[in-house]
C-alpha cells in the first residue's frame, strides 16, 4: 500500500494543539523541543506554515512540520521563542521542526509531508525553505532538496546546528 492511501497532509487545525505539542516532547529531547505553551501560539496564528500528516484511518495527527514566514534572509533562533515575528506576506519559510512519531517512521513518511508541505509553500508564493538540523539529519535533507550551507550561527539547545535551504 502506498502512502498516499494510508496518510494525508492536511493543514494543522486548532483541536490539534494538544496532540501536536505531545508528538513534539516525544521527537525532541527537552533542550530542543518547543513548549507546550509557544506549540499552541504557532498552531492558532501561524496557520498558514503548519501542515500535519495524518492516519486516513482515523484523522488522527502522526507528524507535522511547522514554520515562520519571514522576508529576512538567515535563520534566527528568535524564530523559535516569538510567533509574532511571523510575516505572512514574506517569500522565505523557517522551518521549526519536522516531526514523525517513531512507529512511523522508515517508511518516507518525512519526505512525503515535506513533499506535500513546500508545494503548498509555492502555490502561496513563497521562495524558499530554511531549517538547521544537527549533522546526523543533513543526509535526509540532502536527498529531500536542502543544500546544506554548514555549521549555523544557532546555539538552539546548546547544539551545534547545520543551515540548510532549498529552493521553490
Amino acid at each position: 500500500m502506498q502512502l498516499a492511501e494510508r496518510y494525508i497532509c492536511t493543514p494543522v487545525r486548532l483541536e490539534d494543539a494538544e496532540t501536536v505539542s505531545a508528538i513534539e516532547q516525544i521527537c525532541f529531547p527537552p533542550n530542543e523541543a518547543c513548549t507546550p505553551e509557544i506549540m499552541h501560539q504557532r498552531v492558532e496564528t501561524i496557520t498558514d506554515a503548519f501542515m500535519t500528516v495524518r492516519l486516513c484511518s482515523t484523522d488522527e495527527p502522526v507528524g507535522f512540520i511547522n514554520g515562520l514566514v519571514s522576508d529576512e534572509e538567515d535563520f534566527r533562533d528568535d524564530f523559535f521563542l516569538h510567533t509574532e515575528l511571523h510575516d505572512p506576506s514574506g517569500s522565505h519559510v523557517m522551518i521549526m521542526g519536522l516531526d514523525i512519531l517513531p512507529e512511523h517512521r522508515g517508511q518516507g513518511l518525512a519526505s512525503f509531508l515535506m513533499k506535500a508541505f513546500a508545494a503548498d509553500q509555492k502555490s502561496r508564493g513563497r521562495t524558499r525553505l530554511v531549517l538547521t538540523c544537527l549533522e546526523d539529519r543533513t543526509e535526509m535533507y540532502r536527498h529531500m532538496g536542502f543544500t546544506d550551507h554548514g555549521i549555523a550561527d544557532s546555539t538552539w539547545g546548546g547544539e551545534v546546528w547545520h543551515l540548510m535551504d532549498m529552493d521553490l
